[in-house]
């Protein structure tokens, strides 16, 4: 996305809406009113309230670590029938 160097004048439709173009369609943007009739427009990046325990640093280092560890440890089911054994034992 290219960046503008000198204002554009944009009119303000009778919905309240302005047309920032069509590269920010579909885009998350800010809206800070600075003061009134000032406002600054940024675009931002959302994270769902039901993901972003995935962002605490801890949680991310051990998700990278446990990935890892998946990477270089191939599924296999050739414990299986021993797994099996073990737990209905454990659950009798």
């Amino acid at each position: 996305m290219s960046v503008s160097v000198s204002p554009a004048v944009k009119v303000v439709g009778v919905n309240g809406q302005i047309s920032l173009g069509k590269q920010y369609a579909g885009c998350p943007v800010l809206v800070e009113e600075r003061e009134p009739g000032v406002w600054l427009v940024r675009t931002a990046s959302v994270i769902p309230d039901n993901e972003r325990w995935l962002h605490d640093a801890k949680t991310a280092a051990d998700l990278r670590e446990a990935l890892a560890w998946a990477e270089s440890h191939p599924a296999s089911d050739e414990s299986t029938d021993e797994l099996l054994r073990r737990w209905r034992d454990e659950s009798a």
